[in-house]
């Protein structure tokens, strides 16, 4: 899938042109409506505190940063990332309330942020969209401080067959469920592509050790639907 994104110049751009209006909308209907689940399990991993600086890559409309700032101080400074300027247009909208919100139209892959600067980088549903994922990950162990956490909620490898073979035929259900809600289809069917593509579960965590990250692993949430990687910069 990486090749497929790399050979494909800006088509990640031209999807989420297409359904950054419907970006709430569209995380319904890829996870049945349980990525927010998801997300508060990524975040119960943060254990956020008013002491701790986080950056938040393929941000999409904000939602990690509001379930941080919600659990600490809404004024509470968090860099929130996304390559897609209409994305973060809507979710500067979506969370005005939010004065500290720092927002950047930027890649993952060369982010315009110093060294060594934040104690947690997360990213949520975005690393698979990358151009290169080692590039990206690279960025990731450079923005974190020594001691800093890198975290991924990422669509995975299902390990239960019976569940496997329902989210594999719903999956192909999404496309036209998304032609039906918001009169787009192919967003959709890029998005289930790209879920079924994607590396697993292992082959990511080498990927992360292999960009000097220590003390990684994974969990699996929803029997494998998706995972939660985990790695630390010593």
């Amino acid at each position: 899938m990486q090749q497929y994104l790399q050979n494909k110049k800006g088509l990640v751009k031209n999807v989420f042109d297409q359904v950054y209006d419907q970006y709430d909308l569209m995380n319904d209907l890829m996870s049945l409506g349980v990525h927010r689940i998801w997300k508060k399990n990524l975040l119960n991993l943060i254990n956020p505190s008013p002491n701790k600086k986080l950056i938040d890559v393929a941000c999409g409309t904000g939602d990690i940063a509001k379930l941080f700032l919600k659990s600490v101080n809404k004024n509470f400074q968090i860099t929130c990332v996304d390559s897609n300027k209409n994305m973060i247009l809507k979710g500067k909208e979506k969370l005005n309330e939010y004065k500290n919100l720092k927002w950047i139209i930027s890649s993952a892959e060369k982010l315009p942020v110093s060294n060594d600067i934040y104690d947690f980088y997360t990213i949520s549903f975005g690393l698979r969209n990358t151009k290169n994922l080692k590039k990206t990950l690279q960025e990731a162990h450079r923005v974190l401080k020594p001691g800093g956490r890198f975290l991924c909620l990422e669509f995975s490898k299902i390990n239960n067959l019976s569940l496997e073979f329902i989210y594999k035929n719903y999956s192909k259900m999404i496309p036209s469920i998304g032609n039906l809600v918001i009169g787009k289809k192919e967003p959709y069917e890029y998005l289930t592509k790209s879920i079924q593509n994607f590396i697993n579960q292992d082959e990511l965590l080498d990927l992360i050790k292999k960009s000097n990250f220590h003390k990684c692993s994974y969990q699996n949430l929803s029997g494998g639907i998706v995972a939660i990687h985990s790695g630390w910069k010593i």
